[in-house]
């Protein structure tokens, strides 16, 4: 594989999406089939180029050999494993659209609009300069703006408002962040704004530290981690679900985990900035808590998902924050983890409310007579997420919470069994409201209400029965999944840049 096909992760769907609402008024199938054509494509894509990154190393595309304006793509193992997940998500989520879609109408808009934000997450992961991160950042933003009030209901349009303005700020405070950067080096590409830092002295240089600041606000605004995730919980439940599954299955991780942990440690190097690190864990466990309490106490379907995947990004946090390998290969595994099993409980979710329309857990119960697959791949779900064992939650919380007790036995500091011990407390907790929406939702006595529900068709059950597998064999395999994937994309942390 050539460096010149990673200009296709962002050229394909962007060209596909200014053919469908074309394509769709000569015929409206024709756009659902490019739509998935195209993320098959780029899933290919993306497996495709795993053995030559894996052996030949990171690849480079320099725009400026193409065209007459700077930017540069980089291809290496952490940035091919987010195109794994980013376009295997999206796949999956598309596929399901075909069917569940038909009742919103202006299917050609979504899937152009689909594809836009597909287009700009791929982007954020192969960008190697500052500004092409921040450009593709919006691009996936404005899109999912409009994906979350695609719906035009008094709801979805003040969710999206919502959303618009907090990330509008998230985005103003990254932008401010990344012209401090190029004021301070000269430069926007990352390998030379990290060679520009002089790392003996800035430590204590406080126009970093606020720089840094920017930075956690403003990525953490984008990842809806507490006390900046205002906007996930009224967002979630208002989208449609498949777009549901991409905000918080890939979305959140690629424009706010991703690009700060990118940022963090290839220029900043954060194992040079301890502090950095502990206020990482300490965000990263605020997380857990409150994000897992409120859960605990919701009604509505989706929007106790949402609270879930704001739990969930604190264990992601909480790995990245610890910063030893092993823990960084437990928070690239749970970030894998969360967008398949949580892309797959916001689909189930969607089924359901497709089928009562309603998202209250107190208007269900016993759906499982009447959506057995659907419910089956819900029990999975919330077993993996809960981590219970065998499946894929389970390894990597593990794996979390021994790189917590390893780095406290070797640092010498107890914080880290406290945090330890909060992880396996919260993971009960999960358990719990999950436990809650399997009781409530699909078994006990069917309520008369619902007599009339039906399993969901092939195109959305397909779907979710391929995550479902995928749960159980992200766990069995994880040796193999940690050799060729996760501990390359651990070490890029670790090594690229860092001086």
């Amino acid at each position: 594989m050539r460096p010149n096909g990673m200009l296709l992760f962002v050229f394909l769907p962007v060209a596909a999406a200014a053919l469908i609402p074309v394509i769709e008024k000569a015929w409206k199938g024709l756009a659902d089939f490019l739509a998935n054509a195209v993320a098959l494509a780029l899933l290919a894509l993306a497996v495709a180029y795993v053995f030559p990154v894996r052996i030949g190393g990171p690849m480079t595309l320099n725009f400026n050999e193409l065209f007459q304006f700077s930017m540069t793509f980089y291809l290496d193992s952490l940035s091919l494993l987010m195109l794994l997940v980013i376009n295997g998500v999206a796949l999956m989520a598309l596929i399901y659209s075909v069917e569940y879609m038909k009742e919103y109408g202006g299917k050609g808009r979504y899937f152009a609009l689909f594809l836009l934000m597909l287009a700009g997450m791929n982007g954020v992961v192969l960008s190697h300069d500052l500004f092409g991160l921040y450009v593709f950042l919006e691009v996936a933003a404005c899109s999912s703006y409009a994906l979350v009030a695609f719906g035009l209901e008094h709801e979805e349009l003040e969710a999206a408002f919502k959303y618009l303005i907090l990330a509008a700020a998230a985005s103003a405070l990254i932008l401010l962040g990344i012209a401090l950067i190029y004021a301070r080096t000269g430069n926007l590409d990352m390998k030379l704004a990290s060679d520009g830092i002089n790392f003996s002295i800035y430590q204590a240089d406080k126009a970093v530290s606020f720089i840094i600041v920017l930075l956690i606000t403003g990525f953490g605004l984008k990842m809806a981690m507490v006390p900046f995730h205002a906007w996930l919980p009224d967002a979630h439940p208002s989208a449609p679900a498949p777009i549901s599954a991409m905000l918080s299955g890939v979305l959140i991780k690629a424009s706010g985990v991703y690009a700060l942990m990118r940022i963090l440690y290839n220029v900043f190097g954060l194992h040079s900035l301890p502090k950095v690190g502990f206020a990482l864990m300490g965000l990263g466990v605020l997380t857990i808590v409150i994000a897992s309490i409120l859960a605990l106490v919701q009604t509505d379907f989706k929007r106790l998902l949402a609270y879930s995947s704001i739990s969930q990004i604190g264990y992601i946090l909480l790995g990245f924050g610890i910063g030893t390998p092993l823990a960084l290969l437990g928070a690239l595994y749970h970030l894998v983890n969360h967008a398949t099993f949580k892309s797959l409980l916001f689909l189930n979710s969607g089924a359901v409310q497709q089928q009562i329309h309603t998202r209250d857990l107190n208007r269900m119960g016993g759906l499982a007579k009447r959506m057995p697959v659907t419910a089956l791949t819900s029990l999975v779900g919330s077993l993996s997420i809960s981590g219970v064992p065998p499946f894929n939650g389970f390894v990597s919380k593990l794996i979390i919470v021994v790189a917590a007790i390893s780095a406290g036995h070797v640092f010498g500091n107890h914080l880290y069994y406290w945090y330890a011990a909060v992880a396996i407390a919260f993971s009960v907790f999960t358990l719990a409201y999950f436990l809650k929406i399997q009781r409530k939702a699909f078994f006990g006595k069917l309520n008369e209400a619902l007599a009339g529900a039906r399993e969901a068709k092939l195109a959305m059950t397909l779907p979710m029965i391929v995550l479902a597998l995928l749960c159980l064999a992200l766990g069995i395999f994880f040796p193999w999944l940690s050799q060729n994937l996760l501990s390359p994309a651990a070490n890029t942390l670790t090594t690229l840049f860092v001086k």
